[in-house]
């Protein structure tokens, strides 16, 4: 690749201007971008909230034991709801307002269509929280959202947040489809390829997992395709959306084009070809014909093949540049997050086999491996991207660059923690398991490995409202944002402030 090949503003051929220019562009509404990452943000701390009141139930302390709407399994909804289309879906789509004009040249398809989005999205979010929370769940694991019509008829008991949320997902598809299919590139960049993909993706994906079970598809066939959804919500949105990404951001804060086009374009159409496989290794050893789950095992250990791909592409990017590591935040968040991604598909490829899925299924092995890709990955992008632009949206400087390195550190260090605690944990209730362990000698072995989860997310929680609080001060902060803070990276890295410089 050229420099010319780096996603720019439109009609560029320099390297990265300043941020002032960038964010002039006529063609970025900044408000948007604002008001999505807002909402994410509160999402993220409300999730996060609600996971930590979840975890003080298995240290038998969970405070609302008696209110019903209130209870355990409820508030599990909204943890895992609220973090998958309340946090990641506005990280995401805050991302792509700032991303697709500048990559594209061309504006979204209508700037009150985005108000109408950003709007109707919260409203649907909120919506499926209270429905959670007021019992009208459904049964399909990370998309519980109230189908809103009583089982077997079509009499109303609540708002059809399903249906709705498909909707939302096309106006969502149209808004960035258009710039998309109007780039004024000839060829499109492979930011472009990931993120078209992943919009289609959204739209199929969730019609797939959200209507077609429930209504369709009883019995094995229903499992299977729920296990296709809760696998292709993340490889074929959250995959593309972030990964795409990182393929924008990366080169413009590191000033430097990707390593090899060759191989992201490989790594996309393996993406595209392996991940749509993958999702019935979540029901191995089950009712669905075993040559459906032999090709999910084997679709998802060569996945592994897929990502050790783009991760020697990212890090052969970084040559020459490896100082960005140590003095600019984004990227920390960004390669941290690119390493646990490489962490969680080889983990992956190990534990879908048939041998290790009769030790860890059902085990506390499984959400260790979810929270390491769900925060561990796709969070930390978002924090990332969050991090650098805020400043840029905002025009004022950090209240306190501290309190952004105390949020990398208490969250990066808390979730190794539970990631390490859970996967112990995992490995000994499994071994209980077999050997025909008494129930509560498997409960009381796991306590003390419950505690540290409780002590590990506290750490993650209390990052993140140092974060939400310093966001919220640097948008309140008279004090204007130096711009050439863009340039300073670059050209003193190697200066006695260079710790200092680029820790936006």
């Amino acid at each position: 690749m050229t420099t010319a090949d780096l996603p720019l503003p439109a009609g560029s051929d320099q390297p990265a201007r300043p941020a002032t220019q960038a964010l002039s562009h006529h063609l970025v509404h900044t408000a948007l971008v604002r008001w999505h990452f807002a909402f994410a943000v509160v999402f993220l701390l409300t999730s996060m909230t609600a996971g930590f009141l979840v975890s003080l139930n298995f240290l038998g302390h969970y405070p609302f034991e008696n209110t019903s709407w209130l209870a355990v399994g409820r508030l599990r909804f909204l943890h895992t709801n609220e973090i998958a289309y309340g946090f990641l879906v506005n990280g995401f789509v805050g991302a792509m307002y700032y991303a697709v004009p500048r990559l594209t040249g061309k504006p979204v398809l209508s700037k009150n269509l985005g108000w109408v989005i950003l709007a109707v999205w919260q409203t649907l979010v909120v919506a499926t929280s209270v429905g959670q929370l007021l019992g009208f769940a459904q049964g399909v694991e990370w998309g519980e959202t109230p189908t809103g019509f009583r089982p077997g008829t079509w009499e109303l008991n609540y708002i059809p947040v399903d249906f709705l949320i498909e909707l939302g997902a096309v106006l969502v598809a149209a808004q960035f489809l258009t710039p998309l299919a109007r780039s004024i590139n000839r060829k499109m960049y492979v930011t472009g390829w990931y993120l078209t993909a992943g919009i289609v993706w959204l739209v199929l994906t969730y019609v797939m997992g959200n209507t077609l079970p429930e209504w369709n598809l009883p019995g094995a066939s229903g499992a299977a395709t729920v296990g296709l959804f809760i696998h292709d919500l993340v490889g074929l949105f959250v995959t593309p959306m972030g990964w795409g990404l990182m393929y924008f951001f990366v080169p413009i804060i590191l000033r430097k084009p990707m390593w090899s086009h060759a191989l992201s374009v490989i790594g996309f159409w393996a993406l595209a070809f392996f991940y749509p496989l993958n999702g019935v290794h979540h029901f191995l050893l089950s009712s669905i014909p075993m040559s459906v789950q032999y090709g999910a095992v084997i679709s998802t250990m060569a996945v592994e093949i897929v990502v050790t791909t783009v991760i020697v592409n990212f890090f052969a990017t970084m040559s020459g540049r490896g100082h960005a590591l140590r003095t600019n935040l984004p990227i920390r968040w960004f390669y941290t997050g690119m390493i646990f991604y490489f962490i969680t598909c080889l983990q992956c490829a190990f534990h879908t086999s048939l041998t290790m899925q009769k030790t860890i299924h059902f085990t506390d092995w499984v959400p260790g491996h979810a929270h390491l890709v769900m925060l561990g990955v796709f969070a930390f992008w978002i924090f990332g991207i969050i991090t650098w632009l805020w400043p840029r949206l905002t025009g004022n400087e950090w209240y306190n660059r501290r309190l952004n390195q105390w949020h990398y550190w208490l969250t990066m260090i808390g979730l190794l923690i539970m990631f390490v605690d859970l996967l112990a944990a995992g490995v000994i209730h499994g071994f209980l398991l077999d050997s025909l362990a008494p129930w509560m000698d498997i409960v009381n072995a796991m306590k003390p490995y419950w505690a540290v989860r409780t002590f590990s997310g506290a750490m993650i929680l209390i990052g993140s409202v140092l974060w939400t609080v310093n966001l919220v001060l640097t948008a309140l902060n008279p004090k204007p944002y130096d711009y050439r803070v863009d340039l300073v990276d670059e050209v003193e890295s190697t200066g006695p402030h260079a710790g200092e410089a680029g820790a936006a």
